[in-house]
């Protein structure tokens, strides 16, 4: 076949129908006002200290202690972040948790507070509460730091168990899930 035999055919690119479109779109603001300032307020008291991580989810910071045996507590921090994770530079080990808190009565706590505040301690990550404002002084937020690290020193925190930790698998690299068989000649086995 010639050149001059070929039929081009062109082909019509329509935009996407309105209602193709995946249903999307950019949030307006990541940070709100008070946790802008926080974390404006943040870089000038680490500087290069630590990295700054906003809105971090909770299962991407703590793993569940064997899993297979305790997946109803992955509910309770599914869906749930600490609005800022500062953290080793080299090694993005977590050092602080830093969780805006709501001014309540001073006999009150909320019950999400004090999980957070649960969790945190007992993994010996200090978590800071720092009350929700438009502006924050660096003396107060240094105290609260000091507070936060206080608090996790104080606490006696268990041993970690052997038993704690979850093999990863050497294939997938995923956690491993430990089976018991139920018939057969290994019935009740690992």
């Amino acid at each position: 076949m010639k050149d001059s035999e070929l039929v081009s055919t062109k082909v019509a690119i329509l935009p996407p129908r309105r209602d193709d479109r995946l249903p999307y779109r950019l949030r307006g603001q990541f940070l709100s006002s008070p946790e802008n300032a926080l974390f404006r307020a943040l870089q000038a008291m680490v500087e290069d200290r630590y990295v700054i991580c906003p809105k971090v989810a909770l299962n991407d910071v703590f793993s569940i202690v064997r899993p297979n045996e305790n997946v109803h507590y992955f509910n309770k921090i599914f869906r749930k972040h600490v609005d800022f994770l500062l953290c080793e530079p080299r090694t993005m080990r977590p050092a602080f948790g830093v969780e805006m808190i709501r001014a309540l009565a001073r006999s009150d706590t909320r019950s999400t507070d004090m999980f957070m505040a649960e969790i945190f301690g007992g993994a010996g990550l200090p978590l800071v509460h720092v009350p929700s404002s438009e502006r924050y002084e660096m003396p107060d937020l240094v105290n609260l730091f000091q507070l936060a690290v206080m608090r996790v020193q104080k606490a006696d925190l268990p041993a970690v168990e052997q038993g704690d930790s979850v093999p990863m698998c050497p294939v997938c690299s995923k956690m491993m899930v430990l089976r018991m068989h139920r018939s057969g000649p290994n019935k009740g086995k690992k």
